[in-house]
């Protein structure tokens, strides 16, 4: 298993490809098996979904045949769906669409949520405009208040809709708000795991054959993936430097998503 693959991480991915189509749980037996095919060992898997459980994204529930498992609470599906729409997006966002600003202020007594609101909103996307001035596109608004609702940390935050109007150009203020060099990285890091992987199955082809290796493959892809969405929140293509990676990335992944899942899943119900 890769180093950037936590067991963690790839529990909730596993539930958020595969999960929520099923009727039922997952089985703790189901989840050992499918975290095995990815070098994940069950001790691993049990502390991972008592972690999970602690968070409230997991809640015990027992499968049709009486069987422990565990099945996506409310709040996880909820975030689950909000991710979708950023890791399925398919294209940045327009300029014309404007901005979405979070402004707060948190007293010095709650620095710890000062903290976690800071953290959170940069792992929404938020570039930082100026102290407690936060910014992302506009398409972004319903997932932050999701977000801040269910954190109740609603309480120190306005959110505004906006347009930047000067007086630097925008592309040199996005420059400021987001560390660019830092988000182009890690598309290149995805492309130089995941180019190649797709190259080889364009290659030997029928991932039905092998839907094990399917699922391997497309899991590993979108643990990955579905953190790059957030570092990189769909900034306008416009303001974005030349030769930006973004789109490639986004490419490789679509066609791996497009060759890969639905094999995959031949696996998770084997």
């Amino acid at each position: 298993m890769a180093e950037q693959h936590t067991p963690r991480s790839l529990i909730v991915t596993l539930y958020g490809a595969y999960g929520r189509e099923r009727p039922g749980p997952f089985a703790v037996a189901e989840l050992i098996r499918l975290l095995g095919a990815l070098d994940v060992d069950a001790p691993s898997v049990r502390s991972s979904v008592s972690r999970l459980k602690r968070r409230g994204l997991l809640v015990p529930e027992r499968t049709a045949s009486g069987a422990a498992g565990y099945a996506l609470s409310a709040d996880a599906r909820q975030l689950l769906d909000d991710g979708d729409r950023r890791i399925f997006a398919g294209s940045p966002a327009d300029p014309g669409e404007g901005w979405v600003l979070a402004v707060f202020s948190v007293p010095e007594a709650e620095r710890a949520k000062r903290h976690l609101l800071r953290s959170r909103l940069a792992r929404l996307g938020f570039g930082t405009a100026a102290p407690g001035v936060w910014i992302a596109p506009a398409r972004l608004a319903e997932e932050t208040r999701h977000t801040l609702l269910r954190l109740r940390l609603d309480a120190y935050v306005d959110l505004f809709r906006a347009e930047h109007l000067g007086f630097a150009p925008t592309a040199e203020a996005v420059g400021r708000w987001w560390d660019l060099p830092a988000i182009a990285k890690q598309h290149e890091e995805f492309l130089g795991l995941h180019e190649p992987v797709l190259r080889v199955w364009e290659e030997r082809g029928d991932p039905a054959a092998r839907p094990r290796d399917a699922y391997r493959d497309y899991l590993t892809a979108l643990d990955l993936w579905r953190r790059l969405p957030y570092a990189d929140p769909g900034l306008p293509a416009e303001l974005l430097p030349q030769g930006w990676p973004g789109a490639r990335s986004a490419a490789v992944f679509t066609a791996l998503h497009g060759l890969l899942r639905d094999p995959g899943a031949a696996f998770v119900r084997a």
